[in-house]
């Protein structure tokens, strides 16, 4: 059946939209992607134009189709940016607002003041998360109530809500489908994990019409086809899921208890915890790992704001590397960090401080400090961040893993990946193909359209490409991670 035939991932995140074609085998046999722009009309404020995204979408398609040579395409799975937000007309296809991203801050005031009015602890438990700006809510809220016409439209049933996902389904379906996948909608503040169904009461909260709401369902189904006017013939769709949670199957983390780390401008560790959800009392965000045949599986999410970003920092802001690829040098010329701490917070610091108000911050300089001390610091700043995350789920009952798969971007730095074994104590695997979100929403489509015959047998597309087992004296590692919390603790003090 998949002679000759590929299934198309489309990944469409923050900065870049981006397609890959997949053999049966899980090769990839062509890819494309395209910049996408940020647009900043004012402090914290941060869209894109839907329009783009749409037009991108449809070009990184047409490329990655045309060079993989297939003779037919399968089906398509679709991956996203999480929480970023928009609103459309369901009349005209045309969204009533720019995208509202899901790094936006403009509902922060929001947010504050419900937590003042004690609605702190009801969303935490209905929906897994931490009451803040991050997710959808607050966004589409304030779509309706500032773009003139939206909130008398939306009452009318006129208006359609939807994350990245549902967007891009009802534009590749010729507006026939408005659905969402469970993993994105449970990253809107506006659904019950335990229910499985958008909130009533927390839909109130936020003033928004459950007509605008999407139809929620599994992470692999048929959500429909495409208009035929963009392939020829209609294509099913027959996969979705947010990136990390993507990043999650793409790693083919299915048992409980299997972690995966995403190290790109952020880092986002996932722990698979099963059937059963894991209420967190150290800051971390209980949500949806993914949903097959109705049945939930529940992951347990650290989130660390600055990973890659410090990296780019050296590079872009001080000029004193050329590349990212030059630290994995700099930081083995060294026999230790020489004391030199960097916290790289430029945006606060994310799980489990969740401390807005920290600023990055270097420690132990010297004037024997070089470049190579300063691009190491960075190296391990990362890699401390995810010890944080990793001793936060041991907190929340999340039993030690003696693995963590690494992906993303950074993964190529195998110094840094050796750094992070030793660091957490635990091995640390490198699969081949290390743009794992795409692998996951592959695998989403491919099991709709019965190249497996499970979502565990399509384990068989991962493969280990490199394993880091930590070796590093244990008084040594203690000294080192004291050194990290220390300079965290004053980090805080000065933020």
């Amino acid at each position: 059946m998949f002679h000759d035939n590929v299934i198309l991932a489309i990944d469409q995140g923050t900065t870049s939209t981006r397609a890959l074609a997949f053999d049966e085998q899980g090769q990839v046999r062509a890819s494309a992607h395209v910049e996408l722009a940020q647009i900043y009309p004012r402090d914290g404020w941060v869209e894109q134009d839907p329009d783009d995204i749409w037009r991108d979408t449809l070009t990184v398609w047409r490329q990655a189709l045309e060079q993989s040579g297939a003779v037919q395409l399968a089906a398509i799975g679709l991956t996203n940016q999480r929480e970023t937000t928009l609103v459309w007309d369901r009349r005209t296809g045309r969204a009533v607002y720019n995208a509202i991203s899901w790094q936006d801050r403009r509902g922060a005031g929001r947010c504050q003041a419900l937590a003042e009015e004690g609605y702190e602890g009801l969303i935490q438990v209905r929906t897994g998360l931490l009451l803040d700006s991050y997710f959808s809510a607050t966004k589409v809220a304030w779509i309706l109530e500032n773009v003139e016409g939206a909130r008398a439209a939306a009452q009318a049933g006129h208006l359609a809500f939807g994350t990245i996902d549902s967007f891009l389904l009802w534009r590749l379906t010729g507006g026939k489908v408005h659905a969402t996948d469970a993993t994105n909608a449970s990253r809107t503040m506006l659904f019950n994990i335990h229910s499985q169904r958008w909130d009533s009461e927390l839909l109130e909260l936020f003033g928004v019409p459950l007509a605008m709401m999407p139809e929620v369902r599994d992470s692999a189904c048929l959500f429909g086809h495409t208009d035929p006017v963009l392939y020829g013939r209609p294509v099913p769709i027959g996969g979705m899921a947010g990136d990390q949670q993507a990043a999650l199957i793409g790693q083919a983390c299915f048992r409980n208890g299997m972690v995966k780390s995403t190290y790109g401008t952020g880092c986002f560790v996932l722990a698979n915890t099963g059937e059963t959800p894991v209420s967190s009392t150290h800051r971390l965000i209980t949500t949806i790992g993914y949903r097959i045949k109705g049945q939930p599986t529940y992951a347990l999410e650290g989130s660390i704001f600055n990973a890659g970003s410090a990296v780019q920092w050296l590079r872009d802001r001080l000029g004193v590397i050329e590349s990212a690829r030059t630290t994995e040098y700099l930081a083995s010329g060294l026999r230790s960090n020489h004391g030199v701490y960097f916290v790289p917070a430029f945006t606060g610091l994310g799980a489990p401080y969740w401390d807005p108000q920290a600023r990055g911050a270097l420690f132990g300089l010297t004037r024997d400090t070089g470049v190579a001390e300063l691009a190491r610091a960075a190296l391990e700043s990362v890699c401390y961040q995810t010890l944080d995350l990793i001793e936060a789920m041991g907190g929340d009952g999340v039993s030690r893993p003696r693995v963590v798969r690494a992906d993303g971007g950074m993964a190529r730095n195998e110094w840094m990946l050796k750094f992070l074994a030793d660091i957490l104590e635990v091995s640390v695997e490198r699969p081949t193909q290390i743009e794992t979100t795409a692998v996951g929403a592959a695998v989403l489509a491919a099991l709709t359209v019965g190249l497996f015959p499970s979502l565990e047998a399509a384990a068989a597309w991962w493969r280990l490409d490199a394993r880091f087992d930590p070796s590093m004296n244990p008084d040594y590692r203690a000294r080192l991670c004291q050194g990290w919390h220390k300079a965290v603790g004053r980090t805080r003090e000065s933020g």
